[in-house]
Formats: structure tokens, sequence, C-alpha cells
């Protein structure tokens, strides 16, 4: 077989490996944090597998389209060079789109943790009257507060 060959059947192995191994890490260890996301374990479990469905989709459509390679593969080493190439970007779609998951769902924990805040008891009733500069809330102070210091008294 061409060196080639090779190369795509090893590149489509590690993509899927990888992407089959990363998905269910994080469906594992993500559902304790979708349930604090979303207060309701039906609703964090099905998002979860729908989150793992987008995940296949996206990351094995990508492992798809990334696989041609118009280089000529000479030799293993030139092989090698490509796959390391193809297999970092997959795993930089991994990373990224870990992290935009991350960064979407944070956003909606927060709104949703903003809302459930309690509102305080009573609206403000008015404005404090602003204290001038150097006065204190008993009146001026009763040293300077500026300029040099005295020298200490001797007894």
């Amino acid at each position: 077989m061409d060196h080639k060959i090779w190369m795509y059947l090893v590149y489509l192995a590690i993509s899927v490996g990888l992407t089959v191994w990363v998905a269910t890490t994080l469906s594992r260890n993500g559902l304790v944090f979708l349930e604090d996301v979303f207060a309701d374990s039906r609703l964090a479990k099905a998002v979860n597998h729908l989150l793992v469905m987008g995940f296949y989709l996206l990351n094995l459509g990508y492992v798809a389209v990334a696989m041609r390679s118009a280089e000529s593969v000479r030799d293993t080493s030139r092989g090698l060079e490509i796959l390391s190439g193809k297999i970092g970007l997959v795993l930089l779609v991994l990373g990224l789109l870990h992290v935009l998951n991350v960064v979407v769902l944070g956003r909606y924990r927060r709104g949703r943790l903003r809302q459930q805040q309690p509102l305080p008891p009573l609206p403000p009733a008015g404005r404090l009257p602003m204290v001038p500069p150097g006065a204190g809330p008993l009146g001026p102070p009763a040293f300077p507060t500026t300029g040099p210091v005295p020298p200490p008294a001797q007894a």
C-alpha cells in the first residue's frame, strides 16, 4: 500500500479515537456542571446528550473534511509530519469546541443565578448629603492634614 493510504488510515483511527475519548470524558464529567447550570437533573442529562451528539457531528465532520491532503507522501517521515499537523488541528478543534461550550454554559448559569437573587427588602428612599472634602462626620479635623509635621514636644 501507498504511504498516503497508511497516513489516512492512521489519521482516521487516531482522530476518531480521540473524539470518542474526549466526548465520553466530557459527557461523564460535564454532567455535574450541567446539573448546576440548569438546576434540573433531567434537563441536564438531555442537554448533555445533545451536546455530545453535536460534538460528534462537528468534530467528525471536520476530521472528514481535513483528511484530504494535496501533498505527496514520499516516505514514512513525511507522512508522520503531515499526520502530526492534521492531528494537531483536530486537537485544536476539540479544545475550541470545549471552551466554547464552557463559556456559553457559564454565561447561562450566571444569568440564571442573577435572576434567582432576592430583591432588596425596600427600595432606596433618598440620598445622603455629600460631605465636603476634609470634613469628617463631626466637623473639620482637629489637626492639620497637610503641611509639615511639627516636632514632638520635649519634657
